[in-house]
């Protein structure tokens, strides 16, 4: 199905669904667009206004379940689309931990640091004491940009040594760190830099 299919099935309305498209842009934009401007849509009201808004959540909601706490990771990209639900449509960057037990069952997923919309501060001495209260054999970083690009910072590199070298001190694996685009995400394991 198309975006304006999919729309008009939301929406009840072919029409309705075409014309927010052409002004907005694309339906992430439409789902992330201000209320009141929603609202000022011929059509669109408070009620098909509520239902767009909604669509975002349900759709967080709905791959937040695709790890629960004592489920094994299965794939790289399950745990992608997991952390791209949780963290890819933040306007400012958050730093965020996917803590795994010996067998890469989830333990525990944390938002760590809040950053602005183009950095964050991140501290390893809080990351292993989080790790090691929660008895963590393993773990899984993530952070988003707000710019959309998904391309690791010279700074980001940096972070993930620091965190790797604190992390093995006490003999707790990282296994990758993410990078969330709005369309990318680039994994710092798969280009060698862990």
């Amino acid at each position: 199905m198309s975006d304006s299919e999919l729309l008009a099935g939301v929406l009840g309305d072919a029409g309705l669904a075409d014309r927010l498209l052409r002004h907005f842009g694309c339906l992430r934009q439409v789902l992330h667009a201000d209320p009141a401007a929603l609202v000022a849509e011929h059509g669109v009201g408070r009620s098909r206004c509520n239902r767009l808004r909604a669509l975002p959540e349900l759709a967080r909601r709905y791959f937040a379940e695709s790890l629960p706490v004592g489920t094994a990771i299965q794939s790289p990209a399950d745990t992608e689309a997991f952390l791209r639900a949780k963290i890819r449509h933040l306007g400012h960057e958050m730093f965020c931990c996917l803590y795994l037990d010996n067998r890469h069952r989830v333990l525990r997923f944390d938002e760590l640091f809040r950053g602005t919309i183009d950095g964050t501060s991140i501290y390893p001495r809080e990351v292993v004491k989080e790790a090691l209260a929660i008895n963590a054999a393993a773990l899984i970083f993530a952070h988003n940009h707000p710019s959309g690009v998904a391309e690791p910072s010279q700074a980001d590199e940096r972070i993930t040594r620091r965190l790797k070298s604190a992390l093995e001190l006490v003999d707790i694996r990282l296994l990758d760190h993410l990078i969330i685009g709005s369309t990318e995400t680039t994994s710092l394991a798969s280009r060698g830099l862990l």
